[in-house]
């Protein structure tokens, strides 16, 4: 009699240094969105895109890259920074040996048939997306985000699909080797994630509705500094930073 030969241990694969992508839905009051809304069109001065028609108008680019400062929005951008910090603590950051700052904030309109390219935001650290309107199926346009890095392909650019051997309609090649992840908005949704992840933002294909956003940008550097000790790690507090006058002759 032939003894019978043992199975192979099944295969595991154990996912390794996720991407934290931060997502809280607020409870946005209607009637406060519709004076947002009205606000940011009035700050939109008759512009429609960027300068491209196939572009969305962003306020960074227009001029209007500190809404912070609006009153409309004060209170929004206050709960908004909130949960940023929130952000940072389930990253495992100890709050109180960092400083956050609002570095730029600023509104995104997209009418019917217009994009924003892929790119992502060099000046900051931690980037932030608040949906004023949009109903979760997506037609207003995606938040779509492209990996870092596509480890897993094995062979470099494998995973982008084009007849390749990767199997894009497998559960398996969603789960590990996704080209992007689509996020659809939906009013009230705020979305949070590394500056350095590059992101676009899908075609606007509801002819009868604009998707209005705001973006946000933020920085961390250390808390000012205290009895003089020099901080590590982090950039010092700008409180702490003296500017120089490049255009000061040599001696």
């Amino acid at each position: 009699m032939v003894p019978s030969v043992p199975l192979a241990p099944s295969l595991t694969l154990q996912p390794l240094f996720p991407l934290a992508l931060g997502m809280v839905q607020l409870a946005s009051d209607p009637l406060d969105t519709a004076l947002q809304m009205q606000a940011i069109r009035q700050l939109q001065a008759g512009q429609e895109s960027n300068p491209d028609p196939g572009c969305a108008w962003t306020g960074d680019l227009n001029g209007v890259w500190q809404l912070q400062r609006h009153p409309t929005f004060v209170s929004l951008i206050k709960l908004l920074m909130g949960h940023a910090g929130a952000y940072l603590e389930g990253l495992g950051f100890e709050r109180s040996r960092v400083a956050l700052h609002l570095q730029r904030c600023w509104p995104v309109v997209s009418e019917a048939g217009q994009v924003v390219g892929r790119h992502h935001h060099p000046n900051a650290h931690l980037s932030a997306v608040y949906y004023l309107n949009g109903d979760g199926s997506g037609r207003s346009g995606c938040l779509r985000f492209f990996p870092p890095r596509q480890s897993n392909e094995l062979v470099p650019g494998l995973a982008v699909g084009h007849d390749g051997p990767i199997r894009p309609e497998s559960a398996a090649a969603a789960q590990w080797n996704a080209p992007w992840f689509d996020l659809a908005p939906r009013a009230g949704l705020l979305v949070l994630f590394p500056s350095s992840v590059e992101h676009a933002v899908l075609e606007n294909d509801d002819p009868d509705d604009s998707r209005f956003s705001i973006s946000l940008d933020l920085a961390l550097t250390a808390p000012k500094a205290a009895n003089g000790e020099p901080p590590e790690y982090l950039a010092p507090h700008p409180g702490d930073w003296q500017e120089v006058e490049l255009g000061a002759e040599l001696g």
